[in-house]
């Protein structure tokens, strides 16, 4: 349960899409002058080495966030946490979601929670995080997220980032998050999920939009990292969107599948 580590993944299409559209989110909410809650319950560690061995094992990266790159603006949100990573850890350096979330939020004014689970991971994120005014716990994000929805304050997001090793999780996560809804009603609720050859991520939307009919699923499809690589695909479920996230949502899907 405790063996996924994000580092041999990390800057896969699957996060380039995941994190681009996290922070145009962020970056739309943040317009209004105010404070928002920022909830994430599978951290990871934070920060990437895509120099790692982990990361040129695979050469996801490679096959990621260094071709996608260029497609987007320089003034893209994603674009400029990925500038300030760079900046402040060097050019191979990576921001996970909780590093995406601290550049787009406002420092001393929105309020980020982090919980991580698995002790290297989670140690890593204590030092990734170090001065960002993020509280960061060593405990199950979910049963966190239920304990403090609704959280203050009241405006805010829940990312949910589970690595789907334990099967369990795509028949769970739907009643999770639909009880976490009833509770923050105003929250827009995130869940990331992988799309397989095989289509298990089928069952759970279709649970998700039986729990919360209003739903909306933005998916991307790409060619494999590498030969036999199962994962064609990544797909954000997003209760609440504002508005404009569907046109975001639909552009950069049609620039990863166009790669």
């Amino acid at each position: 349960m405790l063996s996924y580590q994000h580092g041999f993944h990390a800057g896969n299409l699957a996060d380039v899409h995941k994190h681009a559209l996290l922070a145009w989110l962020l970056d739309y909410l943040t317009a209004k002058d105010k404070p928002l809650s920022y909830i994430e319950t599978h951290a990871g560690r934070g920060l990437y080495d895509l120099g790692a061995p982990e990361a040129l094992k695979t050469g996801e990266a490679a096959a990621g966030i260094s071709c996608a790159e260029s497609l987007f603006a320089l003034d893209h949100p994603y674009m400029r946490a990925l500038a300030a990573t760079r900046a402040a850890h060097g050019p191979n350096a990576y921001p996970g979601s909780p590093l995406i979330a601290a550049h787009c939020l406002r420092a001393g004014f929105d309020r980020i929670t982090l919980a991580e689970l698995h002790p290297a991971e989670h140690d890593a994120l204590g030092r990734a995080m170090a001065g960002q005014g993020a509280r960061v716990y060593k405990r199950d994000g979910l049963d966190m997220a239920q304990a403090m929805c609704p959280p203050t304050p009241r405006r805010g997001v829940l990312m949910v980032d589970p690595s789907y090793e334990v099967k369990a999780d795509y028949v769970t996560l739907p009643h999770a998050l639909g009880q976490i809804a009833r509770k923050w009603n105003v929250g827009v609720l995130v869940l990331w999920y992988p799309i397989l050859r095989d289509g298990p991520h089928a069952s759970l939307t279709a649970a998700l939009r039986a729990e919360m009919p209003e739903i909306a699923c933005f998916e991307a499809r790409f060619k494999p990292a590498r030969l036999g690589h199962r994962m064609i695909g990544s797909g954000m479920a997003v209760l609440r969107a504002p508005w404009g996230m569907a046109a975001e949502a639909a552009r950069i899907a049609e620039m990863l599948e166009n790669l």
